[in-house]
């Protein structure tokens, strides 16, 4: 019970709901919600692949504007990612019966993912075609 006399949730109860009790919380929960993801294939496959990106950074020679423009969006590859296994893991609870709705979320969340890497390929694309292939043509 709290002070208006009804039943805590259990939200209630694990999130704590003041300062610096809530933030560490938090922290808790993005923890485990990585090492969750890290389970995907899908998500280590674009964590690998972001990394090796990531070390293209380091080596070529980007000028900064165009390093964050890349960085954010790898970035966005694995955010996007970490929305669309959301999205899977609140349907399968649902239900794992077929469904127009749970297929139609799952494939919106595929399609996300497909959009996000589409960017990714793109401004890396514009990044080498514009720094290191554009001058021999």
């Amino acid at each position: 019970m709290n002070d208006d006399k009804r039943p805590v949730s259990y939200a209630e109860q694990i999130k704590g709901t003041t300062g610096l009790k809530r933030i560490i919380n938090a922290c808790g929960y993005s923890k485990d919600g990585l090492q969750a993801a890290c389970e995907e294939q899908g998500f280590r496959q674009l964590l690998w692949l972001n990394a090796a990106l990531v070390i293209g950074l380091l080596i070529l020679n980007f000028g900064l504007n165009t390093k964050l423009i890349l960085l954010g969006a790898s970035f966005l590859t694995l955010i996007v990612e970490l929305f669309n296994t959301a999205i899977e893991a609140a349907v399968d609870h649902t239900s794992l019966d077929k469904h127009p709705l749970a297929k139609r979320a799952k494939d919106t969340g595929s399609a996300a993912q497909t959009l996000a890497l589409l960017l990714l390929a793109c401004v890396w694309t514009m990044a080498l075609w514009r720094d290191y292939v554009s001058f021999w043509f």
